[in-house]
């Protein structure tokens, strides 16, 4: 059977996200991303440790008659469930719902928190936060001990953001109603997680043969100029020697390795210049460098090719949406 040209694979995408797709990824690249795209993806959850254990969370999906599974990523396997056969709002009728005992969210979407890997006693920034389901997993993954700052901009997000932490029973989060991009560089944070908004390019959903998405050229030149100016700002208010969790819903390489790059380069020649103004000797070290992801994080997850070696680019499948992950880490004076 003759393969299928890029732009035929591609014909219910976006013109612009299909070129993108086929020039990053190859035919077989875009094939293998549609057909994730095309997958019916079922309700995932995971159990809030602030109010619950999985066991409790299991109970009562069995007594509702609701059937479910593990997801294949070892990393999620403790406290996530892949619902099976039942949509989102008969996990809301549970008590375990109205209680914050669990937190509907996607697989992916789990991976940024356990990447930044919150401890108790830490001061983390979550710099673009609502609705905060990555902010209740910092505090759950803390014990509900580390000091977390939450930046949302828009007064009706940041009513939403509050009122999930409020539920979910993370009481040490901070909201702050600002644009992150605007924090005074006085703030000093010892790990920061930037999920920052994007094009949405691995969340589109072809599922039922229809296209479901918002890409645009316009909104990808928007999010990368955002997440340039995020970045910058995420690596001043990192403490030396602290951590920073880059990611985006994505799976483009402006967005993701391209950015990441090019922001390290810039900010690591700025401090470079800044430290010969002040006489201060070179560093034998980089002041801000990629680092490996935490040991089985992407275990089990499906990935797609990565330019960057220490990061990961998930690949849309049945059960995961598209997403991009690296970590840094800032250098000691």
């Amino acid at each position: 059977m003759a393969k299928r040209s890029a732009e035929a694979l591609g014909s219910d995408l976006p013109d612009g996200l299909a070129r993108r797709l086929a020039d990053q990824y190859g035919e077989d690249g875009l094939a293998l991303i549609r057909q994730g795209f095309a997958e019916h993806r079922p309700v995932t959850l995971r159990a809030n440790a602030l109010k619950a254990n999985a066991a409790a969370i299991a109970e009562q999906l069995d007594a509702a008659g609701i059937a479910w599974g593990r997801p294949p990523a070892r990393a999620l396997e403790s406290t996530a469930f892949v619902v099976r056969g039942a949509r989102e709002d008969a996990v809301r009728a549970l008590a375990a719902y109205d209680e914050g005992a669990l937190y509907l969210q996607s697989l992916s979407a789990m991976l940024p928190a356990l990447a930044l890997a919150p401890a108790a006693g830490e001061n983390i920034l979550d710099m673009a936060a609502a609705p905060g389901g990555k902010t209740c997993q910092m505090a759950a993954l803390s014990g509900g001990e580390a000091l977390i700052c939450a930046c949302e901009k828009n007064h009706v997000r940041a009513e939403r953001l509050r009122h999930n932490l409020a539920k979910q029973g993370a009481a040490r989060v901070n909201v702050m109603e600002c644009d992150a991009r605007k924090l005074d560089d006085f703030f000093s944070f010892d790990k920061v997680l930037l999920d920052a908004p994007c094009s949405g390019s691995g969340t589109v959903s072809l599922a039922g043969g229809t296209y479901r998405g918002g890409f645009s050229d316009e909104l990808l030149a928007r999010s990368v100029k955002a997440q340039r100016a995020l970045l910058r700002k995420a690596l001043d208010v990192l403490k030396p020697g602290g951590t920073l969790v880059y990611a985006t819903c994505s799976i483009l390489a402006d967005e993701n390795e391209r950015m990441v790059e090019s922001v390290l380069d810039e900010w690591n020649g700025r401090a470079a210049k800044a430290r010969r103004k002040a006489g201060a000797s070179p560093s034998s070290r980089a002041e801000a460098e990629l680092a490996p992801l935490p040991a089985n994080l992407m275990e089990g997850v499906p990935a797609l090719p990565c330019r960057l070696p220490e990061a990961a680019v998930v690949r849309p499948t049945e059960l995961f949406e598209g997403f991009f992950l690296a970590r840094i880490e800032k250098g000691r004076a």
